[in-house]
């Protein structure tokens, strides 16, 4: 082969690997939007219909707003494990090749997410329950530190308490109900959203570009960017942020997210046990 063949193909080469490259990035961050909303959308549809439905004086009471709690994440599973795929199969499967109107076979056009993609596979396991309090620990050491990184700032309030629909005074079942949407619910939902269905597209994505180690740390930081972001608030985000990358790092172990779960749960419980028993926040 002669030079200027050589020449030629690295260059043809070279301008694949940019425009794949391209590709990847504006998938990433379509990715992340489509996550995003439908998080937020869900909890704002959610909301306003119940707002609606009950009036603002019953809503903003316990059960209400552990139904709604519970109807958000739930509307958002739905949205990104059965819906999200129709679309892309409806798009795949009506795209042209070339100037044909044949479509491709709809065989082709699967995008469902198994157990195994969501980080479901099996049942949790005694490792998964020992790596629980270990990721807990982990977590709240990462979070202190970030925190006080961030304290240099004076934008940075980081005793701003974290508005999560429930009043400080709960007792008897008011305050089960609260346990089980802010100890259960919501790290469960949490965790398929974005450890199990974020994670798993992402780190998808990028392993066709990137060497795996990269993959995994840039997979790492944006779902945990995410995480803290939708949170809406700098002190709460920065400690969810925190959270995430050790939640992330423990599916990269296990392969599943139920020690993120527990994880997820112990810190919860410890947020709970501290503001609606102690009164402490």
């Amino acid at each position: 082969m002669s030079r200027k063949k050589q020449t030629q193909l690295t260059e043809k080469f070279s301008n694949i690997t940019n425009c794949r490259g391209l590709v990847t990035f504006l998938k990433v961050i379509l990715l992340l939007i489509w996550v995003a909303s439908a998080v937020i959308l869900s909890q704002l549809v959610v909301g306003y219909l119940m707002l609606w439905i009950l009036g603002k004086e019953t809503f903003v009471q316990v059960v209400p707003t552990t139904i709604y709690s519970a109807l958000s994440y739930t509307v958002a599973l739905v949205w990104l494990l059965f819906v999200t795929p129709k679309i892309l199969n409806h798009f795949k499967t009506t795209t042209k090749k070339g100037n044909s109107s044949k479509s491709i076979d709809k065989k082709a056009a699967v995008h469902t997410m198994s157990r195994v993609d969501l980080g479901l596979k099996s049942v949790p396991t005694w490792t998964d329950i020992g790596l629980a309090p270990i990721g807990f620990i982990a977590a709240t050491m990462l979070a202190a530190a970030l925190v006080a990184m961030f304290n240099m700032f004076p934008w940075f309030d980081a005793n701003q308490i974290q508005d999560v629909g429930f009043g400080p005074y709960l007792v008897g079942a008011d305050r089960t109900i609260a346990f089980i949407a802010l100890v259960i619910i919501a790290p469960i939902a949490e965790e398929m959203i974005f450890r199990g269905w974020l994670y798993n597209k992402l780190r998808n994505l990028f392993s066709t570009q990137l060497a795996d180690i990269w993959s995994m740390v840039i997979s790492i930081f944006l779902v945990s960017l995410l995480f803290g972001v939708v949170h809406m608030q700098w002190n709460v985000g920065v400690n969810v942020f925190a959270l995430s990358v050790v939640l992330c790092g423990m599916r990269e172990i296990t392969g599943t997210i139920y020690a993120g779960i527990l994880t997820h749960m112990i810190k919860n419980g410890v947020a709970f046990y501290l503001l609606y028993v102690m009164g402490i926040g």
